[in-house]
């Protein structure tokens, strides 16, 4: 009997990546996150009653944030029953240890995450496994690396991607990692992503040649067809963000924070709006609020927009020039994807107005529908940004959902050949354990 296509998410973060999956036919049981501003957003979307996409949940678990490690004490024997009965476990573990932005620690405890994910697989054991994170997990930083380029703080002489290949490898699984483009499957975002998808060796049926990245550009072009969207190109920013302009728009209060506004929504202008909105019927999608800016900031941004280039990281000198001690700063360029999406908001600035964006145009530059709402602060600064996950946050760290939907219905089709080797495989032994025709 077909097992059922059933995933846990690991690091389940605001539900960006079970929300792909889902939408690609994956049942989920239950997400597992710690933070309690991202864990309110997942269980707002994805555990409502009437919602469009839900997890089954176990009775057995409460609907609550909780550490993974607790969650491992706590429900060891719960996660022994699951044995035989979840077909993926996936996982991305919080990625600002691994990320070749910022500055990293050695001993950042985030770093070791991975290890609990591969504990949880110990014991449930499915047959596939998905992991994600930055590219950074995958740069390895060893004695000849350092000839050229120093090894930044925190950054490890062996990838922490080899790692994990090894400690798969050991388990049993056969692993087939791969950096792939958000931008190339219907995400106006470049955001360079390093995916793993791991097969329990077993089930793999001793096939050495098998590699489930085999199908990916077929399902990603039938994906853009299906949703017609570009496929030779990117979607752009201005695709993307340009209904929620404030030029030409009235300001109403804005719906869930007192003192902030937001503009009086009117329906999207472009297909890929359109997509995203779905049968909301100009409803205004929630996080919208405006962030308040000084005259000096707008200047500064306006001086930006009318003096560098789109697209581009400003340079040490256009920085200095216009007094700005920030690394990070991009005005982004309308009729381009835009850079990846970081935790800091000012990073980057509106293409035509002077502002920086605001969490909803986050929430579409990652591919979240527009009735998905985020809950909880939405920024949060010094120390606390290590225990806090607000709206800005958990839309950048989220995996985005067409991404995520991609990865879905490639995991769906290598389920579907992992089944036939096993049905090759038991007809075969069956066919060898029969006596041979006439013989007594």
């Amino acid at each position: 009997m077909t097992q059922q296509r059933t995933f846990i998410d690991v690091f389940g973060g605001c539900g960006g990546l079970s929300l792909g999956l889902m939408q690609a036919g994956w049942k989920g049981l239950f997400a597992i996150e710690a933070d309690t501003f991202a864990f309110d957003s997942l269980k707002s979307n994805l555990l409502a009653k009437g919602g469009r996409y839900r997890y089954s949940w176990p009775k057995w678990l409460d609907r609550e944030p909780c550490e993974v490690t607790k969650f491992i004490e706590t429900h060891r024997d719960q996660l022994k029953k699951l044995a035989g009965k979840v077909y993926l476990i996936t996982g991305g573990p919080p990625c600002q240890g691994f990320s070749l932005a910022g500055r990293r620690k050695k001993n950042d405890p985030r770093n070791g995450l991975f290890r609990h994910y591969l504990e949880i697989v110990k014991i449930v054991r499915p047959p596939l496994l998905f992991f994600e994170n930055v590219r950074g997990v995958a740069v390895e930083f060893g004695k000849k690396h350092q000839k050229k380029r120093k090894r930044g703080p925190g950054r490890p002489r062996v990838a922490f991607s080899v790692k994990i290949q090894q400690e798969l490898d050991a388990l049993g699984y056969k692993v087939f990692p791969k950096l792939v483009r958000a931008a190339d499957f219907g995400v106006p975002q470049l955001r360079p992503r390093y995916i793993m998808i791991a097969i329990d060796k077993v089930a793999l049926c001793g096939d050495e040649e098998f590699t489930p990245f085999t199908w990916l550009e077929e399902i990603r072009k039938q994906f853009l067809a299906e949703k017609g969207l570009p496929p030779r190109r990117p979607v752009w920013v201005r695709e993307a963000i340009s209904d929620l302009k404030l030029r030409g728009k009235k300001l109403v209060p804005c719906e869930d924070t007192d003192g902030y506004e937001q503009i009086e929504y009117k329906g999207p202008l472009t297909h890929y709006q359109s997509l995203l909105h779905g049968d909301m019927n100009g409803t205004a999608p929630n996080s919208m609020r405006i962030i308040k800016h000084g005259d000096v900031v707008r200047e500064r941004f306006a001086k930006i927009l009318e003096t560098a280039r789109r697209g581009v990281q400003l340079s040490p000198a256009v920085r200095k020039k216009l007094g700005i001690n920030k690394m990070c700063v991009v005005p982004l360029n309308p009729e381009k994807p835009s850079h990846t999406l970081t935790s800091l908001p000012d990073d980057l600035i509106h293409y035509s107005e002077p502002r920086v964006l605001t969490a909803r145009e986050y929430a579409r530059l990652q591919s979240f529908p527009d009735w998905f709402e985020f809950k909880g602060k939405y920024s949060t600064g010094g120390n606390r940004r290590v225990r806090e996950c607000p709206r800005y946050t958990q839309i950048a760290n989220a995996v985005p959902p067409f991404l995520a939907e991609v990865i879905g219905l490639l995991l769906a089709r290598v389920a579907e050949e992992i089944e036939n080797k096993q049905k090759q495989s038991n007809g075969a032994t069956k066919s060898r354990s029969m006596p041979e025709a006439g013989r007594t």
